[in-house]
């Protein structure tokens, strides 16, 4: 329970439902006591909007500190994907390292046969008996991206109450039910990047002497200025860059190494394919594997090949080859496949592929 209102309706779902439910609510993050990080997931008034919702509920309610977890594979990894040229995703790091990987042992240690949550996807067994995932009914809210890397053994001990309903139907329920807090907003932020933003908190994090600064150059390599740090750059990012070329110019290529940032027009954002590291995918995926790819959260997704290749210097790997070429294919972003709504795993982007040529960049 994370204090919002998708897990607070979710438990008390559960509880009509005749489960003996029991709240959990891990404590991942500290933070300032000046209210200023209020509206985050995990923010400090959390724990206490749970133990609430678990009391109006009438179901026991437990806190287990994992802060020192969630530093480690979480706020670490962070750090050093933005200081070597890379765009991470926290929220998979989070749900497959802390968040899904500790409540299954919690589970047991509770007695506690299921592990539910409040994200919006589905699991469903087959007549074979094994666990499958699936896209939550409201496309908006799905979070079957957040949960591709679980495993069959997983998905059939997992339960989310929420998966067939829509995001206003949730907080209406909340109000009906008078669930403390039903008008609580929506994250939207990192929940521990403070408002000063991603720059200054790895910064802040690494210190200076890691910090990569380097020349700002265009399509033909020219100097045109000069940046505090490689981590400050996205792909596809065009504001903030601190340069005016006259014309449209969008990051296309950053090199931690040297500390260039590149920069390009559009054009050069498309990308052909993925390189992608070995990933965690469903028991019955085999390879080559047709499917619709997304290539991080907010993407609609595309139509790909995903296939196993021996690179000369990474060995076997995964390379998924887009149908349409993709903007902005970071990496350190995730690569998530489905089939309709079906999810069959994804994999970690290691670079994209420029060209018909499939050169990696």
């Amino acid at each position: 329970m994370s204090g919002g209102v998708d897990s607070s309706v979710a438990a008390a779902r559960l509880c009509d439902a005749g489960y003996d439910v029991i709240g959990v609510t891990l404590h991942l993050w500290d933070y300032p006591d000046d209210r200023s990080e209020r509206g985050r997931c995990c923010a400090p008034e959390d724990q206490h909007d749970a133990r609430r919702a678990a009391d109006h509920l009438g179901i026991p309610h437990y806190t287990f500190d994992r802060r020192e977890l969630f530093r480690a594979h979480v706020v670490d990894p962070f750090v050093d994907a933005y200081l070597e040229g890379e765009t991470p995703s926290p929220c998979v790091a989070c749900n497959r390292s802390v968040k899904m990987r500790e409540l299954f042992p919690l589970a047991e240690r509770l007695g506690a046969s299921f592990v539910a949550t409040g994200h919006y996807a589905r699991t469903e067994i087959g007549e074979d008996g094994r666990g499958r995932l699936y896209r939550g009914k409201d496309r908006v809210k799905d979070q079957s991206y957040f949960l591709h890397m679980l495993r069959e053994d997983e998905l059939r001990r997992l339960v989310l109450p929420l998966g067939d309903a829509t995001k206003e139907e949730v907080r209406a329920e909340a109000h009906a039910r008078r669930i403390p807090r039903a008008d609580k907003g929506e994250s939207q932020e990192l929940c521990f990047v403070p408002s000063g933003g991603y720059g200054a908190f790895v910064e802040n994090r690494a210190g200076r002497e890691r910090v990569r600064p380097g020349p700002i150059v265009d399509e033909r390599g020219r100097t045109v200025g000069q940046h505090e740090g490689v981590h400050r750059f996205t792909i596809g990012q065009r504001k903030g860059i601190g340069v005016a070329l006259g014309r449209p110019a969008f990051v296309v290529g950053i090199d931690a190494e040297s500390g260039a940032v590149r920069l390009g027009g559009e054009d050069a954002l498309l990308a052909t394919g993925a390189l992608l590291e070995a990933g965690a995918w469903s028991f019955d995926v085999t390879f080559p594997l047709e499917a619709d790819v997304r290539v991080r959260a907010r993407h609609e997704g595309e139509r790909a090949t995903i296939e196993r290749v021996v690179d000369p210097d990474e060995g076997e790997v995964l390379v998924a080859r887009f149908r349409t070429p993709v903007k902005a294919v970071s990496p350190g972003q995730v690569a998530v496949a489905y089939d309709g709504d079906r999810v069959y795993g994804g994999a970690l982007i290691k670079a994209a592929i420029h060209g018909s040529a499939g050169g990696a960049a």
